[in-house]
């Protein structure tokens, strides 16, 4: 048995109220787990995410490595983890580095406009860097789309990055 990843998210505002009211209601995890080497830094940003979950799920920031570590190890396999990174970069290093994003997939949620990005939905910008790491997880298997709650329509990330000019066809 190994840890039962309920969903995976990218989502730069990490963990806030859509995804502490709406996804957790959704999903039904027994543990949020933000993965992220910046955050795990921040002691502030650390302790206001902790402070944002829902009462009845624990939140746990942790790095890269940290997921790694605990994914591997039997004595997790009881979490059913809504896992939340801020960047595409990092989710697809935690494919790289064997955490089974096959199941679940990941969902990009939101990541905010800055200068050389391309808006591919009203929630989600992506750059060059951002496919890459989408090519990355999709030749691991994965399936990569936008949807900003469990209501919303999926969208395949790559199509919409196709759309937008950003891949090569």
């Amino acid at each position: 048995m190994t840890m039962a990843i309920q969903l995976a998210r990218v989502d730069d505002r990490l963990l806030h109220g859509q995804v502490a009211t709406v996804w957790t209601k959704a999903i039904r995890p027994n543990r949020i787990l933000v993965v992220s080497d910046n955050v795990a830094q921040d002691h502030l940003r650390k302790l206001l995410i902790m402070q944002a979950a829902p009462p009845e799920v624990k939140a746990n920031v942790i790095t890269v490595a940290k997921m790694v570590q605990i994914y591997r190890d039997a004595r997790f396999d009881q979490f059913r983890p809504l896992v939340l990174t801020e960047t595409l970069g990092e989710m697809a290093e935690l494919a790289a580095q064997g955490i089974d994003l096959t199941e679940t997939g990941v969902n990009v949620g939101n990541l905010a406009y800055t200068v050389h990005k391309t808006m591919l939905t009203p929630s989600v910008a992506a750059d060059t860097a951002d496919v890459t790491a989408v090519q990355q997880l999709v030749a691991a298997g994965v399936n990569v789309y936008t949807q900003t709650v469990p209501t919303d329509r999926q969208q395949a990330f790559l199509t919409l990055a196709t759309k937008q000019g950003l891949t090569a066809n």
